[in-house]
């Protein structure tokens, strides 16, 4: 009798249990997968964000640049170890590659491309700020390909910043090199864009 009753009456309490593990474990998967496209959006914004700092910076000191400094003796900030004095670079950053503008200013377009199709799986904030400093650099020097003379993707990148004994470069070449040396470390310590880490 007790046994027709335990088959004819309500489900026995583990299975219960069981039904609402497997439910919550069903919410949680759910909340995990809506809370994923949050996070990359949040690295998007952040990408976003330092990139346009880097570019309006570069932007702004250019233009500071040529209204003040163009034609003009250098002016002296630290001695003669640090000088501010604007030339007009055709060639890539720090003056390289003079007769090779309009291939610098393609490789600038393309690593631009890669910076954004990356974008779509980035999750890892560190990352954000590498790839932002690169693309705000490259996008501050790219303009000055385009709209500066001598003419469309042939254009002279403006150079001001000239320590001693070194070559005359810009903030955007600063922001490229902050973003390549970040991303150098961030791969020798094993953070991939995606957030994940390995340890080969």
């Amino acid at each position: 009798m007790a046994e027709a009753e335990r088959i004819i009456g309500t489900p026995d309490i583990p299975d219960a249990a069981g039904t609402e593990e497997d439910g919550d474990a069903e919410r949680s998967e759910a909340r995990a997968g809506e809370a994923a496209p949050a996070r990359g959006r949040r690295k998007i914004m952040a990408l976003a964000v330092v990139a346009v700092l880097a570019y309006l910076l570069d932007l702004i000191s250019k233009m500071i640049v040529v209204a003040k400094l163009e034609h003009h003796e250098p002016v002296k900030v630290i001695g003669d170890w640090l000088q501010f004095t604007a030339i007009r670079n055709s060639g890539a950053a720090f003056s390289m590659g003079e007769a090779y503008t309009v291939i610098f200013t393609c490789i600038a377009a393309v690593v631009i491309v890669v910076i954004s199709r990356l974008a779509r799986k980035l999750y890892s904030l560190p990352w954000a700020i590498a790839l932002g400093l690169l693309l705000g650099g490259a996008l501050g020097n790219l303009t000055d390909r385009i709209f500066r003379s001598p003419g469309v993707f042939r254009g002279a990148v403006v150079d001001f910043i000239a320590p001693a004994h070194f070559a005359v470069f810009n903030l955007a070449d600063s922001a490229i090199c902050c973003g390549g040396v970040l991303i150098v470390i961030l791969s020798f310590k094993g953070l991939d864009p995606d957030g994940t880490v390995h340890k080969d």
